[in-house]
């Protein structure tokens, strides 16, 4: 069979043929691959950089998908955390971590928008008592995963949206996705922070995509703002595009009820990811979530891979049985 295959993390993935391994655990079964999404976890993964990558070479990226159950079933599956992922022809996966879809359902859609969805969705869910009025705001709200952010935050209920990010006609198109408000990030980067301070110093959430500078500017602005100090802030670590490391203000922590976590693989069980996944591949089933998918063919995986997606676009791959055979 073939898939997208990595063998050196300085080189982008190949089509080329593999042998599917043998199925060896009592809830293991062999999919067939209908969509798998090219997600930046993905990319990371295929280069090593992810803090959970395993260093383990030949490996076939693809950390999700849609996949055809040997009885016919049609299933979301999370990929184990093996080096033969979803980007395959075929895949073996744990049918625990897996989840039927609705009848009717989009795999290209599934497949593009469960990744995305799934950080904030399970932020809100898991890693907090989110209450239905409470106001959020989201930093980094103009990439892809920022953007859905700002819908699943309505969706779930938020009384109030800030959006904030750098890129200016996504930023605008937040109001219609569900954003109250938006805040340019663009220029000096502690003006940038003292704009964030002014708009958002009464939410309860911030959804936090950047990390890096732009989080350890606008920590101190925000609280200051704030009318209530002791009221409780309690601030999502979700995404590290600005940098992978923030200075974090010791006032910020005694000056304020303000709390500062993380959510991602290894802060909710594996269990609660599977908990929150029938209703979250429900609301994209539905249209109440949606992203602009691009499918590919995996045979183009090489010409596609270092190229990104267009704005609010994810690239997924759709295997074609047979390609190169």
């Amino acid at each position: 069979m073939y898939a997208a295959v990595v063998r050196s993390y300085q080189e982008s993935p190949k089509f080329e043929a593999i042998d599917l391994p043998e199925p060896s655990g009592a809830h293991d079964a062999v999919v067939d691959v209908l969509a798998a999404g090219l997600h930046p976890r993905v990319r990371s993964q295929a280069d090593g950089s992810h803090y959970a990558s395993r260093g383990e070479l030949p490996l076939v990226p693809g950390i999700d998908g849609v996949g055809r159950l040997p009885d016919g079933r049609t299933v979301y599956f999370a990929a184990p955390d093996t080096a033969f992922g979803s980007m395959a022809e075929r895949t073996v996966i744990d049918v625990r971590l897996s989840v039927p879809l609705p009848e009717g359902a989009d795999p290209v859609q599934i497949a593009a928008a469960m990744n995305p969805a799934m950080s904030s969705w399970v932020a809100l869910r898991r890693r907090i008592a989110f209450r239905p009025g409470q106001s959020v705001l989201v930093l980094g709200a103009t990439g892809n995963s920022g953007q859905m952010a700002v819908r699943i935050a309505k969706l779930l209920g938020a009384g109030r949206v800030i959006g904030a990010g750098r890129d200016p006609e996504r930023l605008r198109a937040l109001r219609a996705i569900g954003a109250d408000e938006t805040v340019s990030l663009a220029g000096d980067p502690e003006t940038a922070a003292r704009r964030v301070g002014e708009a958002a110093a009464e939410v309860d959430v911030v959804l936090d995509y950047l990390w890096g500078k732009p989080a350890e500017l606008a920590m101190v602005p925000l609280l200051k703002r704030r009318s209530d100090r002791s009221r409780a802030l309690t601030w999502i670590q979700i995404g590290s595009v600005a940098g992978p490391e923030a200075a974090v203000p010791s006032a910020a922590l005694r000056s304020a009820n303000f709390r500062l976590l993380g959510s991602g693989q290894g802060s909710v069980t594996t269990a609660g990811y599977m908990a929150e996944l029938p209703a979250l591949v429900d609301a994209i089933a539905d249209g109440r979530l949606s992203v602009n998918a691009v499918p590919v063919p995996l045979a183009d995986v090489a010409d596609v891979w270092g190229t990104p997606a267009g704005a609010g676009q994810r690239i997924v791959f759709v295997p074609t049985r047979g390609a190169g055979a």
